[in-house]
């Protein structure tokens, strides 16, 4: 057999590469993208488009048990996407769509920086595409 010149080992619990990377921002977004991540808390974030809704309302449609729709709310209101408000006896859950700036505009930036990349590779494109026409007719003359 071959020589084994490193030796994998498991990750410690909780580690997290790169930790100096980690700041409140990082982290807010890692809360909005992972609470994004499951559809059905999308479906209930688009249940709460609507308006307000108790917990037994988000219930009826998604089909599910109330405490499971109670713990993707827990999700949701950690990453700051809905709030719990309270009215006499009822707990109606509210979409706070301003949470939703911030992952905005992480993307927003990504696609400018994209999309100048794009235009500069179609401009290039542009350029070796009349040089070779350009070469192409000289080559037709000759």
């Amino acid at each position: 057999m071959g020589r084994v010149f490193f030796r994998l080992r498991p990750l410690p619990y909780g580690y997290i590469p790169n930790r100096h990377f980690m700041t409140p921002q990082t982290v807010r977004l890692d809360l909005l993208f992972s609470a994004l991540a499951d559809p059905t808390r999308r479906a209930i974030l688009a249940q709460l488009m609507a308006g307000e809704a108790t917990v037994n309302e988000l219930v009826e449609p998604a089909e599910l048990a109330q405490p499971t729709v109670s713990k993707h709310l827990k999700v949701l209101e950690r990453a700051g996407l809905v709030e719990r408000r309270r009215d006499a006896q009822f707990r109606p859950v509210v979409l706070n769509a301003a949470a939703l700036v911030p992952a905005a505009e992480w993307i927003d930036a990504y696609r400018r920086l994209w999309e100048g990349r794009l235009d500069r590779l179609g401009a290039l494109a542009q350029s070796l595409h009349r040089k070779e026409k350009v070469v192409g007719r000289k080559g037709k003359r000759c």
